[in-house]
């Protein structure tokens, strides 16, 4: 398939996301997710954030699986979380759990920084590697336990984690700046939940549920 194809099937993606999005209004609280987000979706290229077999795949609304048992998320899924963020150009984002950089790249489009940990090093390097290829010098990597975030570049406007615990962890928690967001899934694997985690000006944390959702749980690097 050439980049033209792969142009179209990325808009058509977009499409369906946006359809998604307006199906799920009452429980999202809004008909449309937020422009700069879809312009995101339209761009990077998320064909190049799979494995090569599966490149005809990349654009259907769907699940793809990576290695290691992971996969990448579907992209209404990424879209919705990206959303729930309300990043700002100016804003540090920390990413916990990398994979192979396709949310990554769709952070980086919106945010001023991205600081993205993995615990995985195989997915670390080839997302590293992708990430610059494609000229998002805007990203740090690297390999850790990603449940005690990244102390060294604290406090973030916003935190986005990729797999699900019980209860926000506390070091993630300690890192987000007052007044920031932090979006990541919460419940036991039968009952997760997307959230928005949001600290006021004093400190004060606050929860707003969203949709269902199926992660993976966090996990510490060993």
């Amino acid at each position: 398939m050439s980049d033209a194809h792969f142009t179209v099937l990325r808009r058509h993606m977009a499409e369906v996301i946006a359809i998604h999005a307006d199906l799920a209004s009452n429980e999202i609280g809004k008909s449309a997710l937020d422009e700069r987000v879809m312009n995101a979706l339209r761009k990077v290229p998320r064909h190049l954030f799979v494995p090569a077999p599966l490149a005809v795949y990349a654009y259907h609304d769907t699940p793809l699986p990576i290695g290691f048992d992971k996969t990448i998320s579907q992209p209404f899924i990424v879209a919705l979380m990206t959303d729930m963020m309300s990043i700002q150009p100016s804003d540090k984002v920390l990413e916990v759990g990398t994979g192979l950089g396709y949310q990554t790249a769709i952070l980086a489009e919106l945010a001023g920084r991205v600081w993205s940990i993995e615990v995985i090093e195989e997915f670390a390097g080839v997302a590293r590697e992708t990430l610059h290829q494609l000229g998002y010098m805007n990203v740090e990597t690297r390999v850790g336990d990603a449940a005690r975030g990244w102390s060294e570049h604290a406090p973030f406007d916003k935190i986005l984690v990729t797999a699900a615990t019980d209860d926000v962890p506390g070091p993630l928690l300690a890192q987000l700046k007052p007044g920031g967001r932090l979006v990541m899934p919460l419940g036991p694997e039968e009952m997760q939940r997307l959230t928005v985690v949001m600290k006021d000006e004093n400190g004060r944390v606050t929860l707003q549920e969203s949709l269902p959702a199926r992660f993976g749980c966090l996990e510490k690097f060993s």
